[in-house]
């Protein structure tokens, strides 16, 4: 029997697509032997782990508004366009206003990976699911620290920043680790190609403090592209399938609008329908 791996890779409030796709995936009671989430991705996955749909749905259409969530307030205040203590603590802890079923979560034998980049080295540091523990979310917050909209977020003393910047689309670490029906989620058209010019400027401003990780963020465009190139190929052998949005709905990493946000959430929905014949065959 094939062994299957979903890997979303995030994009701020883009990856309400991803959330699309996990909700449809639970109506069809479909799990994954493993999940590899990078940045937002990671939260999405958390939830589907724990089997609570439509719970990311109403983070990105609801929570996400609210100025604590994320807002330039924030910025000033604690130096977090997104404060990720109050979006994975705050929200998500046992106490929290939409708390995670971290029970169901853990006994879910779905295993994880979650992808950040070391600040230190630039490096990509995989976290598994044994670094997850209720009410320590740490390692969500981790691959989730935009650099410079964000502070890296400090695990166990180490600070680390946003995963897309070290590896962005892990299709090769799925491969290498045995999985031979996989299903990736974008949240650019397929056919995007990233660019180096957006990097630049926060690559320049990162030096300053974390200059392996200031050009790990400066030559991202390339890591991107040549993964894309490897999913692709892979795709092409019939060994992975590629979900990604015709269009962005006016949807950014850190932009957002209603009406953008529940189109792309059911463009998530409408193309997990193509999983179930894949994951099969």
């Amino acid at each position: 029997m094939a062994k299957t791996a979903l890997i979303d890779v995030g994009g701020g409030f883009r990856s309400i697509y991803g959330a699309g796709v996990m909700d449809r995936l639970l109506e069809l009671g479909i799990d994954f032997d493993k999940c590899y989430g990078v940045s937002a991705g990671s939260a999405n996955m958390f939830t589907y782990i724990a089997h609570q749909p439509k719970r990311t749905h109403k983070f990105y259409t609801e929570y996400a508004f609210r100025k604590e969530y994320a807002s330039a307030s924030n910025f000033f205040k604690i130096h977090n366009f997104v404060d990720l203590d109050y979006v994975y603590g705050t929200l998500s802890n046992h106490d929290g206003e939409y708390p995670v079923d971290y029970e169901a979560f853990k006994a879910n034998p779905t295993d994880f990976t979650v992808v950040a980049c070391d600040a230190r080295d630039g490096h990509a540091k995989y976290f598994s699911k044994d670094d997850v523990a209720q009410d320590d979310y740490d390692v969500l917050k981790a691959s989730s620290a935009v650099p410079v909209a964000c502070e890296p977020y400090m695990v166990n003393g180490v600070p680390y920043f946003d995963g897309g910047i070290a590896d962005p689309i892990p299709v090769q670490l799925a491969a290498d680790e045995g999985y031979d029906r996989i299903v990736l989620i974008l949240t650019h058209q397929r056919d995007f190609v990233r660019e180096a010019k957006k990097d630049v400027l926060p690559s320049k401003i990162l030096r300053r403090t974390y200059p392996a990780a200031a050009e790990r963020l400066k030559n991202r465009y390339r890591t991107y592209n040549e993964e894309m190139k490897v999913a692709e190929r892979m795709a092409s052998e019939g060994r992975l399938l590629i979900l990604a949005p015709d269009d962005l709905c006016g949807l950014d990493t850190l932009t957002k609008n209603a009406e953008g946000l529940e189109k792309m959430y059911q463009k998530g929905i409408s193309a997990a329908d193509a999983i179930p014949e894949f994951i099969e065959s």
